[in-house]
């Protein structure tokens, strides 16, 4: 059974931080980009960050450079979002996604939107305060 299953969500006050986990299990993590979504309420889900579990490449939305850094540990399955100085716009829920890199896959295929992805976790909420 595929599982993604997320951790680190919260409540924390503009300029802080927060760290995102996800543990994957039930499916090969070496074809597949890990990463990602997030949806705030009254809009669509859109891309945020992933890496590939190949070769390390990683995407990163234009919202996300320089504050957020994604890595992974291949041995424990996991992702990590670390995301620092948040704004009130980072909130939302977020989605830990599995995109299965296909010969004509791009890892910045992970900005165009939510039908890139094969697996989905539950979310976990972020909410950043003013």
């Amino acid at each position: 059974e595929v599982q993604l299953v997320e951790s680190g969500g919260g409540l924390v006050q503009a300029g802080g931080s927060l760290r995102l986990s996800c543990v994957a299990s039930g499916f090969t993590l070496d074809d597949y980009a890990i990463g990602w979504f997030r949806q705030a309420p009254g809009e669509e889900r859109e891309g945020v960050s992933c890496i590939s579990s190949r070769d390390g490449m990683t995407y990163y939305a234009d919202s996300a450079k320089g504050r957020f850094t994604i890595s992974r540990d291949n041995v424990k399955n996991t992702v990590t979002l670390q995301m620092n100085s948040l704004k009130p716009e980072d909130t939302g829920i977020y989605y830990c996604a599995a995109a299965k890199m296909q010969p004509d896959r791009r890892i910045t295929d992970w900005g165009t939107g939510p039908t890139v992805a094969d697996y989905w976790g539950q979310g976990t909420q972020v909410t950043v305060s003013s």
